[in-house]
């Protein structure tokens, strides 16, 4: 597979053997300094990035090509393979990040760099030298984050204090499932805390301990008083998508709560707000401030000045700024210093602000942190569990064969992350 990289030296190599019949300006476009990106975004996300980095060029003088893609792991895998990858990649999975560390196909972060990745954005991972000697470094910096450990509702709808009607899609291509994982580690996050939460996402406490299946339980009770036919279903429904150009699964009208990160309130309106996930499920303790995160990181992959210097443009206000402006109002894109953007925000950015200011404690996505290996296998035991939530022998079984995977992993030490919980702003 020919890249986008590996067009761009062809094109420029064209342009070093053209003599004047072919002109001048051409080329001289061409031989600017120019830099790859890869990212997740897609259509609209896409357009207010590109018109952020088009900022950027004014001030830097380089020129960025911007490759979005939803298979973002394939993608980068392909181009690792073909020894063509990009100058710089935005990725949201830190596990997956931290294999590209150790592999030595991500870069550490100069110092100047390192200390601005902070809190649960910017872990420091631990690699072996060409010496053997154990070294720990930053390789990423956090581009954009999003809240997960919230329930969507309109204003005035019902709450959580009968049966509830949970909106449910599970389907996303080639990761489908990510929804219920998310619901699964919410809960533990909710119920147990972040200690507990982190040992297990490092692999540190057995799937098959006590508390992390009462996670999976609690979340089987709500299915249940969702209909016996709520989990099969959701397997096969998209996680926004409602077809013919309709986006929300709010917008349906049969369900009422939508346990969704906060990227979602792109297809509502301001009667739709978010809550903390304990004051809508009954039973969670109150007490916590505690929410789960998730982020898209970038990472060089081909070391320059001008790499770095892109990394320096996404964490600093005035490129954030830019970037807010150039997106829609439901858009608009979250930092992790806790900022949207300049004024004026919708209400529902507003109070996603508000949630993450007033934590006590965040914690990144828990199977965005693991292995990809375990991820996967997670995202595929949540689909099957949802076949049959209530079938006690299968949650058992499921519980067993990801503990299994864990198990795994540890021998061949894949578990790269040591903590995942931060106060904001540390």
């Amino acid at each position: 597979m020919r890249t986008v990289r590996a067009l761009l030296r062809a094109v420029l190599a064209g342009c070093l053997f053209a003599g004047p019949v072919l002109g001048t300006a051409g080329c001289a476009d061409r031989e600017e300094p120019t830099l790859v990106v890869l990212g997740p975004w897609t259509d609209g996300e896409e357009r207010s990035f590109v018109a952020m980095l088009a900022k950027i060029t004014e001030r830097t003088g380089v020129r960025y090509v911007y490759e979005g893609t939803r298979s973002l792991r394939e993608t980068l895998v392909a181009q690792l393979r073909t020894d063509s990858p990009p100058d710089v990649a935005i990725l949201n999975g830190q596990g997956e990040l931290a294999e590209y560390a150790r592999d030595g196909d991500a870069h550490p972060l100069p110092d100047g760099l390192a200390s601005a990745s902070f809190g649960p954005w910017g872990p420091r991972i631990t690699v072996r030298n060409k010496d053997g000697e154990q070294r720990q470094h930053t390789y990423w910096v956090p581009v954009r984050v999003d809240l997960k450990s919230i329930v969507w509702r309109r204003d005035g709808g019902e709450q959580a204090t009968g049966p509830a009607r949970w909106c449910l899609g599970m389907a996303s291509g080639a990761t489908s499932g990510w929804p219920g994982t998310d619901w699964i580690e919410d809960l533990l996050l909710q119920r147990q805390g972040p200690d507990v939460y982190t040992d297990w996402a490092t692999g540190e406490l057995a799937w098959t301990d006590t508390k992390v299946k009462r996670a999976w339980q609690e979340w089987r009770e709500l299915l249940v008083a969702a209909g016996p036919k709520a989990g099969p279903k959701a397997v096969f429904t998209p996680f926004e998508s409602l077809g013919d150009g309709r986006w929300g699964l709010l917008n349906r009208g049969d369900c009422a709560l939508e346990h969704q990160g906060s990227f979602i309130r792109r297809h509502y309106g301001d009667d739709v707000m978010p809550a903390p996930t304990p004051d809508v499920v009954p039973g969670l303790p109150d007490h916590r401030k505690v929410h789960e995160v998730s982020g898209d990181m970038a990472a060089v992959f081909t070391p320059s000045d001008a790499a770095w210097e892109l990394l320096r443009q996404f964490i600093d206000r005035r490129t954030r700024d830019e970037w807010a402006a150039a997106a829609l109002p439901v858009e608009r894109p979250f930092f992790s210093d806790g900022t949207a953007g300049p004024d004026p925000l919708t209400p529902g950015t507003k109070a996603v602000l508000r949630l993450f200011r007033e934590a006590d404690e965040l914690c990144f996505d828990a199977s965005d942190a693991m292995p990809s290996t375990l991820r996967g296998a997670f995202q595929r035991a949540v689909l099957e569990f949802l076949t049959a939530p209530q079938d006690t022998e299968l949650l058992d079984r499921l519980l067993g064969q990801l503990d299994a995977e864990r198990r795994l992993q540890i021998q061949a030490d894949a578990f790269a992350l040591e903590d995942l919980c931060g106060r904001p702003g540390d």
